[in-house]
């Protein structure tokens, strides 16, 4: 199987599972004040926010580790740079959860 069927496979199963996390969302609302659907949407927003930011992360994560790995195996004495450079997209997730804690 090569990488273009692997991606394709795992964005559909990406799709598939939040169609099903929205999906179970929605079917347990009740009827509810609107206040209390507002805070259902918040969570719904917020979950979204995270799993995107972790999308985001791991889409971003994976060129940038292979280079650093690349240039680890050139030179040894840039294992920082390397690590430094793996490391910084996971902010992007920090971001995530910041807008999970303020929804």
């Amino acid at each position: 199987m090569n990488n273009r069927n692997m991606m394709k496979g795992m964005s559909a199963l990406m799709v598939l599972t939040s169609f099903a996390m929205i999906a179970s969302v929605v079917s347990a609302q009740e009827a509810s004040t609107a206040a209390s659907y507002n805070w259902d949407a918040a969570k719904l927003g917020a979950g979204i926010a995270l799993g995107l930011a972790g999308v985001g992360t791991g889409l971003s994560q994976g060129p940038i580790g292979a280079a650093a790995v690349g240039m680890i195996a050139e030179d040894p004495s840039k294992f920082v740079t390397g690590l430094i450079f793996t490391a910084l997209p996971e902010t992007i997730v920090l971001f995530g959860f910041l807008a999970l804690f303020l929804l």
